[in-house]
This record gives structure tokens, sequence and C-alpha cells, in this order.
């Protein structure tokens, strides 16, 4: 059975949506760290509703927050404790964006993921497997999780931007070019990606300004 993700939400601006970003947060934070992103991006994308789901579970390595799914080298757990928590979030997930269309009339080509760290890890291993194609994915600080499975069991290729610091001391820079290789190898045609200059594990203002652009001219909101 799927856990009902918490969620806060920003209305678009306009007062009439056509479009819908899902937040991801990263590993120890929640939703409410990121919809604060919905402030700039909205002056920009007006007619877009924002939503910023916590992650299923309260993390251990950070009490006060969430986590997708356990980190062994963080928290202590075992890699298969790792791998059935990440199991149960992709369906959670999963759970999450079905409900969201349908309650918010939404078609995928309608709905953008942008995730940070493991918000990116969730981001880029369900949108691809879902069966219809996602208007896009924003992938701050993350990584692709085991890559050498995309190929086989992608189900749709929705344009994808990988946005790092590369003063990155959590997640490795050279995360990028290996998710950008990898998703490239499967078949995605449209990959991006930009590196913020002097960036540690963070979100810069030019790594927001490519976001929106992306969001724009690539998910045509």
């Amino acid at each position: 059975m799927t856990r009902v993700l918490q969620t806060g939400r920003k209305e678009p601006v306009s007062g009439e949506m056509r479009s819908c970003v899902v937040f991801l947060h990263g590993y120890g934070a929640n939703g409410a760290d990121l919809l604060g992103l919905a402030d700039p991006l909205g002056e920009h994308l007006p007619d877009t509703l924002f939503v910023s789901p916590d992650a299923p579970e309260a993390c251990a390595g950070a009490p006060m927050g969430f986590q997708w799914f356990p980190i062994p080298w963080i928290d202590g757990s075992s890699e298969e404790e790792s791998m059935a928590g990440m199991a149960r979030a992709v369906d959670d997930l999963n759970a999450f964006l079905d409900a969201l269309m349908v309650d918010e009339d939404l078609l995928p080509e309608q709905v953008a993921l942008l995730g940070f760290s493991q918000g990116t890890m969730m981001s880029l291993h369900v949108g691809p497997r879902r069966e219809e194609e996602l208007a896009g994915i924003v992938g701050f600080s993350g990584r692709l999780l085991a890559p050498e499975l995309l190929a086989d069991e992608v189900q749709s290729k929705p344009p994808i931007l990988l946005i790092h610091g590369d003063q990155d001391d959590v997640v490795p820079v050279q995360s990028l070019p290996q998710a950008a290789e990898a998703l490239q190898e499967a078949g995605f045609k449209e990959v991006f990606a930009h590196v913020m200059e002097g960036t540690a594990h963070g979100i810069a203002p030019d790594g927001l300004g490519v976001a929106l652009a992306f969001l724009r001219d690539k998910c045509g909101f």
C-alpha cells in the first residue's frame, strides 16, 4: 500500500493553471525546502502550479527532516534496506503523480519534475520509467541510480536538464557527465547540462535561470 505524501503548494500567479512543477527535495529536508523556488519561477511561469511533497519517511540522519530512502553511509542502514526503501518510495511517488494529474486535471505533458540531490535521484529514476512522457525533468546536484538498468527499463524519454555545482562535496560533480552519458546511451535525444561555477551542494542563481529557460523552452511552460 502506498503512503500519502504531505504536500505544500503555490498556486499559479495568473490564477489559471496550464502546467505544474513538482519539487522533490533532498535527503533530510522537506517539501518547504524547495517550495520557496516557486516565487522566482512563478514570476516568469504565471500559469504554473508548484507542488512540493514531503518524502515518505522520517530521516534517521536528520531527525527533523524526511528521506526518500535510507543512505547506508550516512545512517548506517544496509544496502538491502536502502534498495527496499527506494522501491517503496518509487511506488509512493508514482501514486502521488497519478493522483495529482487526476485531482488537478493535468496531462503528463503538463507536468515537470524538479529534484535536488536525493530528489534528483528519484526524478531520474521515476520519470523515464513512466509510460506516459512527462514534460521534462530538471535534476540539481544528484546522480542517476542504476544506470546499467535504464536502457532496459525506460518507458518514455522526456527532455532532461542536469545541473551541478563544481564545488559539490556531497554528490561529486562527475555524477553529471556520468548521468548524461547513460541517458544518451539509453536513447534520450534531449539531454542538457549546466555546471554552476563556485557552487557547492546547492542551487545558485545561474542554475535556477537555466532551469527556468528549460521549463519555458523545452517543457512549454
